[in-house]
């Protein structure tokens, strides 16, 4: 992929209507797969060289979020796209369905939990929006979380308003405090899909990423997409931007993100720490008794 392809087309940093079938699920023209293999090879080591200053720098704390519908390539982007990053100052974080410690407290509780510290790149994969998506879908799902005055079968008109309201001043608040938020929509298409569920049920080394759970969701493949463009429109903001990214090629998404996360690690300016007087004072010691020895 070319450095300077235009990518604009991706970001959403302003709430309002969105309708997801005007972007593209596949980019067929934007490189050969050795090209976008090459460029992400790239920006790996970019951004690998740029947590290391995030890292020793410690003032923000990057969160990736990453959302999409069922074998859109979550977990293979954010390895593919990261691998490089040392360890100690990345972490990921899987969201599942919420366990009894977590229905027991407000929805956003595990995940302000999870969020990064300074210095750090935190990825979530699956977030908070599973609350406006999954949830959304499944209102029934809301009976295990003990929400006075809520009954699931005749909610309120306001009660999604009001998540998406939560969503917004949980992330403003994020902001404020230094955290870069870049909220990831793996966007693929439907046939796409039926294409890896398919490759996971005939290839044998493939056979345990298959949930028969999975293809019975497929069933509410509208409904999906009109609540992930339901969020996306709802939250969108310039501190905590959207990114649809094309996901029908898996290599063509790593790429993109790759490329996103680059140019956003570097329009923050890292630089390494400076050392004071008294810091430099202290090298000077240290290179004595090291001599001296």
């Amino acid at each position: 992929m070319r450095s300077d392809a235009d990518l604009s087309f991706c970001h959403i940093d302003k709430p309002g209507p969105l309708d997801l079938k005007k972007h593209p699920t596949d980019l067929p023209d934007i490189a050969t797969k050795k090209a976008l293999k090459a460029a992400l090879e790239a920006d790996r080591e970019r951004i690998a060289e740029l947590q290391e200053i995030l890292y020793a720098q410690a003032s923000y704390a990057v969160l990736l979020i990453f959302q999409a519908m069922d074998a859109a390539g979550k977990d293979s982007c954010i390895q593919h796209v990261l691998s490089g990053v040392n360890p100690q100052g990345c972490s990921v974080t899987s969201f599942k369905a919420p366990s009894s410690e977590e229905l027991a407290h407000d929805f956003l509780w595990r995940h302000a939990k999870a969020i990064p510290a300074r210095g750090m790149i935190g990825v979530h994969n699956r977030s908070h929006y599973e609350e406006v998506l999954v949830v959304k879908v499944h209102p029934e799902y809301l009976a295990a979380q003990h929400i006075p005055g809520v009954d699931p079968t005749e909610l309120p008109a306001t009660f999604w308003e009001d998540r998406y309201a939560a969503i917004r001043n949980f992330e403003s608040y994020l902001a404020a405090q230094g955290v870069i938020i870049m909220k990831f929509f793996l966007h693929m298409g439907k046939a796409a899909q039926k294409e890896r569920f398919l490759e996971r049920i005939d290839d044998p080394k493939k056979n345990w990423k298959f949930n028969l759970g999975d293809v019975k969701e497929r069933g509410h493949w509208e409904a999906y997409q009109r609540a992930y463009a339901e969020a996306i429109g709802a939250t969108a903001a310039p501190h905590a931007p959207w990114y649809i990214v094309p996901a029908d090629d898996q290599w063509e998404t790593r790429a993109i993100v790759g490329r996103l996360v680059r140019e956003r690690l570097e329009d923050l300016d890292l630089r390494m720490p400076r050392s004071d007087d008294r810091s430099r004072e202290g090298l000077k010691t240290a290179r004595q008794l090291l001599n001296d020895e």
